[in-house]
């Protein structure tokens, strides 16, 4: 987000939700003015001026700024306000074998998997209301699932987000569990998850061979699914997680067929659930 503008008409910003400067320094970006996007580039001094002990450390969001090519403070002030949102200049690439490279595939693939799901679902008979719900402020507090959840007060409610992917080196399966892209999407169990319904996505799974891998979490996870369990009186809640090779950054990568397989288990789910169905652990 703009902080400020100089007096030559360089802009700074901070960060919303979480970011990796060292991911950051050196991309094209875009300001989303009020007038229409405009295109700029975030970078620093270049690395032959640099001071011995700047090129030795990460720069903070004070030390980098925002270059789109303004005269000066005035001719920026009339273009941008602080607030202005940036992000990546965005941009979708196929890879080979399945796998797509994108900007802000978290999340969404989030929203992609609720609403083919939901077109999925058209035209068949269903024995319980479904909602499909795109969901704001997610990164600074869970804030659009709370309200979302709160005015809809759902009987279950399943998250879908990404979650990392391991399948790429360096990563301690240990601590995060082993997960690959194109090996289908996850189903999490945990104490955010309640069992029955962890226990109808995997039976779901396996009466129409999806392919799924099962993940644990033995905390609330950072995702929607920690304010839906929560709201008014508790919902028993899921999640479901596209498999995710570099998050927060301008090239995530996800594999399409685990967005197809998790849109169809959240269509087949969805089909299953009635007035029938008990909830409790």
């Amino acid at each position: 987000m703009v902080q400020f503008i100089d007096s030559e008409g360089f802009l700074y910003v901070q960060p919303i939700g979480g970011w990796d400067m060292q991911i950051l320094l050196g991309q094209h970006l875009t300001v989303w003015a009020k007038d229409g996007p405009l295109a700029g580039v975030v970078a620093r001094k270049a690395i032959h001026l640099l001071k011995a002990e700047e090129k030795n450390r990460v720069p903070e969001f004070t030390d980098v700024w925002i270059d789109i090519g303004a005269k000066n403070k005035e001719e920026a002030e009339g273009l941008v306000r602080c607030g202005d949102p940036v992000t990546f200049a965005l941009g979708y690439r196929p890879l080979r074998n399945g796998l797509a490279a994108s900007p802000a595939m978290d999340d969404k693939v989030g929203l992609w998997v609720c609403m083919e799901a939901v077109r999925l679902l058209h035209g068949r008979q269903l024995k319980a209301s479904v909602y499909g719900v795109s969901t704001v402020a997610e990164e600074i507090g869970l804030r659009g699932a709370t309200t979302a959840a709160y005015a809809i007060n759902p009987t279950v409610g399943i998250a879908v987000d990404v979650c990392h992917a391991t399948d790429t080196p360096g990563n301690d399966k240990k601590n995060v569990g082993e997960t690959k892209c194109g090996a289908g999407p996850v189903v999490f169990r945990g104490p955010n998850i309640n069992p029955r319904v962890f226990d109808l996505l995997e039976e779901t799974a396996k009466t129409h061979n999806i392919p799924v891998q099962i993940r644990g979490v033995p905390r609330a996870t950072g995702t929607d699914a920690n304010a839906i369990q929560i709201s008014r009186e508790g919902v028993a809640c899921g999640l479901i997680g596209i498999p995710n090779r570099y998050m927060h950054s301008p090239v995530e990568v996800v594999h399409m067929d685990d967005l197809t397989n998790a849109a169809k288990l959240l269509a087949e789910f969805c089909s299953s659930v009635g007035p029938e169905a008990n909830w409790i652990p």
